[in-house]
């Protein structure tokens, strides 16, 4: 296998993508990054970029086709680069192969790479050696390399740590300049479980969702649609199902709720992950054998950003039964549509929700506290006023979540270790 076919040619120049000469022939600026994105995440993505080259930082994103759209080929002094292509192959062989080919055109893009500057949003499909020979190799090539953590040990949250896990993770954080976080609480773990100095650290906002349309869909319209009759009270999980994110515990704290006196109604509506097959069905089990049954909605499967907006205007409050969790995107995602939001107190909840203005914090993820929480969330003034408080909410988040904020600080981050290079 050689590492440039007619098909990588394809990848890389369809549509108004960039090549990899394309790139070299940057006109020169004052910063110029490549954004690492293992291929997937595209709010994020989207969200950053667009921040980024709009104060003037010239960006090679190294993508995929999960990653591509519009805005990666319009806006000015951003460079797409899909070089891992399509991800739905159905064989092994032909995955083996994809992923092969990906990261000969990875290293050949970073040997001659013009950016000072490596951004890793999210390793990609090899991540022993990504935290590891091709950190290393970053570095041998004299980049500056910024890291961020969205997750400290995603494998301690996800109950499947591990010896190695551990060690290539130390690894990665001693080896990059720099490390983003979205919380304090990240921050002490860093450096309490990893030895990271905290000066090597910067806490940053976590961005609002800005890929995902919102047209003129009115609550009662999103409602009907999902054949929601007019008053029921409607409590939305959205997101990917893992155990971490105590979808049992919701279940259970809904058929805690007085449904014979409340038109309670709860919608489901995301994709199990791979492995989540037996927790999965034992949700489907409880849920099957209590007579609440009919009043929840399943749709247990990917939803598109343009069947987003749907689901959340449809839903008077979203529902975060985390067992453990740093911080959820989806919570801010519910904030740029107006929905207040209850949480389990884990994570930076505390900080991000306040109590009758945005939502409500339940003492814990068990399902009593849940429906707690549920119950007096509905008898609220916020709940009562909800229509009103939409832009509120809205605004908050605006206030504290918004991508100039975040872009501003990142590059505040990349002067500095260019400062440090020269």
């Amino acid at each position: 296998m050689t590492v440039s076919t007619p098909s990588e040619n394809q990848h890389l120049t369809t549509g108004g993508t960039a090549t990899i000469s394309d790139v070299a022939r940057t006109p020169e600026s004052e910063i110029e990054v490549a954004i690492f994105t293992g291929g997937f995440d595209r709010p994020y993505v989207h969200g950053l970029a667009t921040e980024l080259a709009s104060k003037g930082v010239g960006l090679a994103v190294i993508g995929s086709d999960e990653i591509d759209c519009p805005e990666m080929h319009s806006t000015p002094r951003l460079k797409f680069l899909n070089l891992q292509g399509s991800k739905l192959e159905t064989t092994v062989t032909a995955k083996v192969a994809r992923l092969l080919l990906f990261y000969l055109r990875l290293i050949r893009y970073v040997t001659s790479a013009r950016p000072r500057i490596f951004h890793i949003l999210w390793n990609n499909k090899l991540q022993f050696f990504d935290r590891t020979l091709l950190m290393l190799y970053y570095k041998l090539l004299g980049k500056r390399v910024v890291f961020t953590a969205h997750n400290v040990n995603a494998g301690r949250r996800d109950r499947n740590d591990s010896f190695l896990n551990r060690v290539t993770l130390k690894a990665q954080y001693r080896l990059v300049d720099h490390i983003f976080v979205h919380t304090e609480q990240m921050k002490s773990e860093l450096s309490t479980d990893f030895g990271i100095p905290c000066a090597k650290v910067t806490v940053i906002p976590f961005g609002l969702n800005n890929s995902v349309p919102s047209t003129t869909l009115t609550p009662a319209s999103a409602k009907r649609r999902l054949g929601l009759e007019k008053g029921e009270k409607t409590i939305l999980f959205f997101g990917a199902i893992r155990p971490y994110k105590g979808l049992q515990n919701l279940v259970s704290a809904f058929q805690i709720l007085p449904h014979n006196q409340e038109p309670y109604r709860l919608i489901i509506a995301g994709e199990p992950k791979k492995g989540s097959d037996t927790y999965l069905r034992d949700i489907q089990q409880a849920i099957e054998k209590h007579s609440s049954k009919t009043r929840i909605l399943r749709k247990l499967e990917f939803i598109p950003d343009e069947e987003t907006e749907l689901y959340f205007k449809a839903a008077d409050v979203l529902v975060l039964p985390y067992t453990e969790v740093f911080q959820s995107g989806v919570l801010f995602l519910a904030y740029s549509f107006g929905l207040p939001v209850i949480a389990s107190n884990v994570g930076s909840f505390r900080e991000d929700i306040v109590s009758g203005e945005t939502g409500y914090l339940a003492r814990s993820s068990a399902g009593e506290d849940l429906a707690g929480a549920i119950e007096q969330f509905f008898a609220s003034e916020l709940y009562k006023s909800l229509d009103r408080r939409r832009s509120q909410i809205r605004d908050f988040a605006r206030a504290r979540n918004s991508w100039e904020i975040v872009g501003r600080q990142t590059c505040k981050v990349y002067g500095e270790l260019l400062d440090c290079g020269r």
